[in-house]
């Protein structure tokens, strides 16, 4: 192998899971760290000429670079395509400082990463929907919505994007949905307006954010926060972080699941453009990563293994000082008849707590300004449905009341899996699953009333799955957990034609709720590796 493939290689693995929350690895102090114009000039300059439209001046604009406004994995994907197209020579720290330089020159606002986060926080089984027919036929047939959603340029910077998806895959238009029509004249002609007019490059909510951009050291303190891990469950505790230099932060994390198990660790976190957090936290030895979006004294996203994007648990935490926030109430359900004790989590806890008509509180367990425990009973009249909790004058969050669960489901209800390991670089990537327990609303409409647990176990999902064996040879259902291992890489002698332990499974909750039966189910898919990873999939 030759020095220049193994350099390209490791690049593409450095530009794989969480890697923008990488860069927070190794971040210089600020006397150290090189200007990001600086950077800017001497390694893009000399292909990326200055416009001349534009007077001279030291951040003068530079061709392409300067029409687009992208997130911080946009850019690392743009930086780390230069070094593999065009053999761009750029150490880490400075790839690094360019990307905080161009993240926080020409970033996105918080609104126009609404709907479209889940890909920077790798929600890899999330379908892209809502979009026009047009966009999902010529762009989301390939790769997620969010990749070209995340993006603002002018129509001239969108019609140069067509030519190189062109000019890179030359096959695009003889592909599925593409050979039946005239791709690149509708790419040019339908898909380039369309999208200058979606995701321009200038918006009211970008110059807006820039006159409002928050200083990071106003995210210092404690966050109270609350999560919830599939195949774990709900977690809760403290986060507090303290602003070093040049918007980096050192964070710790302390905190507890439902079960009495630790979440505790520490790390480091840098932010972009005012309010795009990425850290990196040590957990036993784990290392999970934190993509959030810190917005008016809250924190929302999401927390991943850095090897293991596919674990990974919703976060949301609020800030200690701003406004009082009621984050999450945990467990979030009770039956109508019993008692049971919950947790109401957020900031600022004062008061006294109400969970609405029918529910009762019995007793004040224990109660700090982030979190109140208090035990509660519903009647056994109480209508099924969601009451809105409070804490004096804080509301945020429900408490679901049921008599009975209409419905289990699986959640995700479509996810895939991937193998892996068996000496190979690429490590298996888990399915985790949820039973959500769904009611009926006095309404007659369905409610979520929460995660329940269940005995776990997997099907061949059709006639084909059964007769390939895809039961025996695809992975193994851990019963109590619902997180399901998926088989060796490589070749099997043992399957039919000595294929790989690929195949199609459906999932079964068996669920015991309050005394009722139920089963869930849904479908996955257990493939090959991804070989394909970019910071945006």
């Amino acid at each position: 192998m030759s020095d220049t493939t193994s350099k390209l290689q490791q690049i593409r693995h450095y530009l794989g899971v969480g890697a923008l929350a990488a860069l927070v690895i190794g971040i210089a102090p600020t006397a150290m760290a090189r200007d990001g114009l600086s950077i800017l000039n001497a390694k893009c300059k000399s292909c990326h000429l200055p416009d001349d439209k534009t007077p001279l001046t030291a951040d003068k604009k530079l061709v392409r670079i300067s029409d687009q406004r992208k997130t911080p994995e946009g850019w690392l994907a743009n930086i780390g395509r230069m070094q593999v197209m065009w053999g761009v020579k750029i150490t880490d720290q400075d790839r690094r400082d360019l990307v905080k330089y161009l993240a926080d020159k020409q970033g996105l606002a918080p609104s126009e990463t609404e709907g479209f986060r889940y890909a920077m926080e790798r929600r890899l089984n999330t379908t892209s929907e809502n979009f026009e027919p047009l966009f999902a036929e010529m762009c989301a047939r390939c790769h997620s919505g969010a990749r070209f959603a995340l993006q603002r340029k002018p129509a001239e910077e969108w019609s140069r994007l067509v030519h190189f998806h062109l000019g890179r895959f030359p096959s695009l238009e003889y592909q599925m949905m593409g050979r039946d029509r005239d791709w690149f004249g509708i790419a040019l002609k339908e898909v380039v307006p369309a999208l200058a007019k979606a995701y321009p490059l200038e918006s009211q909510a970008w110059s807006d954010w820039q006159k409002q951009r928050p200083a990071a050291n106003t995210l210092a303190g404690e966050w109270s926060f609350s999560g919830h891990l599939p195949g774990k469950g709900d977690v809760a505790g403290v986060m507090t972080v303290k602003n070093t230099e040049n918007d980096q932060f050192k964070v710790e994390v302390k905190g507890q699941y439902a079960d009495g198990g630790a979440f505790n660790g520490e790390g480091s976190a840098v932010l972009y453009n005012g309010y795009e957090w990425r850290g990196n936290i040590k957990m036993g030895n784990d290392t999970l990563r934190q993509v959030f979006a810190a917005v008016n004294g809250e924190m929302r996203g999401r927390m991943f293994d850095k090897t293991h994007d596919e674990r990974g648990l919703d976060f949301a935490a609020a800030q200690k000082g701003a406004a009082p926030r009621l984050l999450a109430v945990q467990p979030g359900y009770i039956k109508a008849g019993q008692e049971a004790e919950v947790s109401i989590i957020g900031s600022g806890l004062t008061g006294a707590p109400s969970f609405g008509n029918g529910v009762q509180v019995v007793a004040v367990v224990a109660q700090t300004p982030e979190r109140l425990t208090v035990r509660v009973k519903a009647a056994a009249d109480a209508a099924d449905g969601l009451r809105a909790v409070s804490v004096g004058s804080i509301s945020g969050g429900s408490l679901a009341v049921f008599k009975n669960v209409a419905e289990v489901k699986v959640v995700p209800a479509f996810s895939v899996a991937r193998i892996g390991g068996n000496g190979g670089a690429t490590p298996k990537m888990e399915g985790r699953f949820d039973a959500e327990g769904w009611g009926q609303g006095a309404d007659g409409k369905p409610f979520r009333i929460g995660v329940f647990p269940a005995k776990w176990s997997v099907e061949p999902f059709n006639d084909q799955a059964k007769e390939d064996q895809d039961l025996k040879f695809a992975g193994v259902m851990d019963a109590a957990s619902g997180i399901f291992t998926p088989g060796d890489a490589g070749p099997n002698p043992a399957r039919k034609m000595s294929t790989n332990n690929t195949g199609n499974l459906k999932v079964v909750a068996n669920v015991n709720a309050a005394g009722q039966a139920l089963k869930g189910e849904a479908q996955l898919i257990v493939t090959v590796q991804r070989w394909n990873n970019p910071p945006l999939p």
